[in-house]
């Protein structure tokens, strides 16, 4: 079974262009203008998809945890449940990013958090799920999101092998319409904890399942290579100013670094080719100019026994190839030839 992923009519396999996910996630800070902004951008730049992040704060946090003070610059509420639903958006807006994404030709979808979120998020019919890295070990809300039958985006920052393969395991009887992104969940990580040599070992592991990279690096290079490592699906947190209020944003993407990296993604593709050696034609003007011939060394009479001495080899490469020069050497000059002559087998004659 070849790797392939459908989203929202968009194909996905190893020949295929890298699907990008503009990853919003709250850098919209609760405001819908902002997050229609942030979509129009991310469509501007090439994105394929863009991403945000349902909850339901109340079932998804201990009373503990929800009602914990949470006071510092990027808090937009007193406790960090009041912060966390400051930056929610609910039906309503969802369905209207809904509308807008397919307005601008995009796939919307969301991270599902919990179970209610994902029958929230299926409730409207979102082409995808999107499965976070703090998920990658709760196994049954994956299974539950892959009844839906749609296809799922999986990151698997902080897991190690044997959590990965569980997931793979759980899911394929299920809804085997997945991919695997190699994350590692650090904001931003140190780039030797990238690990994109990953991307190879999911590829040989999970032969049947697409492979991509949620790189939470704030450069735009990894994703390429990403790329040639094979990964289809790039994840990029994104942005409209890195210096935003809010936690994300400062390793997140603006509109041209995103633009930047979409283009040059596309440029690999085109660039890696299909391994096969070929000379193409803007290339003959140079190889001439830049190539060597046969020619005589010296003033050569007629009937003169070619030795190596009399052979010069020089630009430009317009007459016959220096790999002949062991088979001119031994023959006679037919006719005589001055310094630099072009020397070919028509002027020449065994002895």
């Amino acid at each position: 079974m070849a790797r392939q992923l459908d989203i929202d009519g968009v194909r996905i396999n190893d020949d295929s262009d890298c699907y990008v996910i503009a990853e919003i996630g709250h850098n919209h800070q609760g405001n819908l203008e902002k997050a229609k902004e942030l979509f129009r951008a991310a469509k501007e730049a090439g994105a394929a998809a863009v991403k945000l992040q349902k909850r339901d704060n109340r079932s998804l946090y201990t009373k503990a945890m929800y009602d914990k003070p949470y006071d510092n610059e990027n808090s937009f509420g007193a406790t960090y449940g009041q912060h966390r639903e400051a930056l929610e958006f609910g039906l309503e807006e969802y369905l209207e990013l809904k509308r807008y994404a397919k307005e601008l030709g995009m796939a919307f979808f969301a991270t599902a958090f919990d179970f209610p979120s994902a029958d929230f998020l299926a409730k409207i019919e979102t082409p995808a799920f999107k499965i976070a890295s703090g998920d990658v070990r709760n196994i049954p809300l994956m299974k539950y999101v892959a009844r839906f039958g749609k296809p799922m985006v999986i990151s698997t920052g902080a897991a190690a092998m044997e959590d990965v393969q569980r997931v793979y395991d759980s899911l394929m009887p299920i809804n085997p319409r997945f991919c695997l992104l190699q994350c590692t969940a650090g904001y931003p990580p140190a780039y030797n904890e990238l690990d994109l040599q990953v991307i190879t070992t999911y590829r040989r592991q999970f032969p049947d399942v697409v492979i991509g990279l949620s790189s939470h690096d704030s450069g735009i290079a990894m994703a390429v290579a990403g790329y040639v490592l094979g990964a289809r699906v790039i994840e990029k947190h994104f942005t409209l100013n890195r210096a935003m209020k809010g936690t994300d944003h400062a390793f997140s993407l603006e509109p041209v670094g995103l633009k930047k990296m979409i283009r040059d993604l596309k440029r690999t593709r085109e660039a890696l080719g299909d391994g096969q050696k070929k000379r193409y034609a803007s290339e003959d003007a140079p190889a001439t100019k830049m190539g060597k011939k046969l020619v005589a060394a010296r003033d050569l009479p007629a009937g003169h026994v070619l030795t190596q001495r009399d052979v010069a080899i020089k630009s430009p490469g317009d007459g016959l190839p220096p790999y002949e020069l062991d088979r001119v050497v031994g023959k006679a000059t037919r006719k005589p030839l001055k310094t630099d002559d072009n020397i070919s087998f028509e002027l020449l004659e065994d002895r």
